[in-house]
C-alpha cells in the first residue's frame, strides 16, 4: 500500500440536470450565496459549482435534452456555512423544503430542499 498524503474523495464531478439553465443558476446562486460560473463543454450549457483546492468536489447544472431532470433522483448534499440562512435562500428563490434543520450530532446539522426543478438538494454544514 502506498503512503498517498493526498486525500481523494468518492466524488469527483456531479451534474444535475435541469430545464432553464439560467434560472437554475440564479437559485442555486442565491441558495449558497456565491454565483455558478456558466461554460458549454461539448455543446452542453453547465452551470459550474465554484470549489477551491486540489482536493475540492466539484460538479455543475446542466441544460441537456437527453438528461431530464426526475423528482426523487440522486441526492447530492452541499456544503454550506449555515443550514438555515441556506434553506431560506431556497425557499425564496423558490425552492420547497423537503425535510427541515435537522442535527445529526458530531456530523453537523442538514436539510433537504426541492429545487425549481423538483431535484431534492441535500444542504449540510459541519459540526462548528
Amino acid at each position: 500500500m502506498q503512503n498517498n498524503t493526498s486525500t481523494k474523495h468518492s466524488i469527483n464531478w456531479f451534474e444535475i440536470p435541469v430545464r432553464d439553465l439560467a434560472k437554475a443558476a440564479a437559485y442555486y446562486g442565491d441558495v449558497l450565496g456565491r454565483p455558478l460560473k456558466q461554460e458549454v463543454f461539448g455543446g452542453i450549457p453547465h452551470a459550474i459549482f465554484a470549489a477551491e483546492g486540489d482536493t475540492a468536489v466539484t460538479g455543475a447544472l446542466i441544460e441537456d435534452a437527453k438528461r431530464a431532470p426526475v423528482a426523487g433522483g440522486v441526492t447530492l448534499y452541499l456544503d454550506v456555512s449555515a443550514v438555515q440562512p441556506a434553506v431560506e435562500r431556497a425557499v425564496k428563490a423558490g425552492g420547497k423544503v423537503v425535510q427541515p434543520l435537522t442535527d445529526i450530532g458530531p456530523h453537523g446539522t442538514y436539510a433537504l430542499v426541492a429545487d425549481r426543478d423538483g431535484n431534492i438538494v441535500g444542504l449540510h454544514a459541519p459540526k462548528a
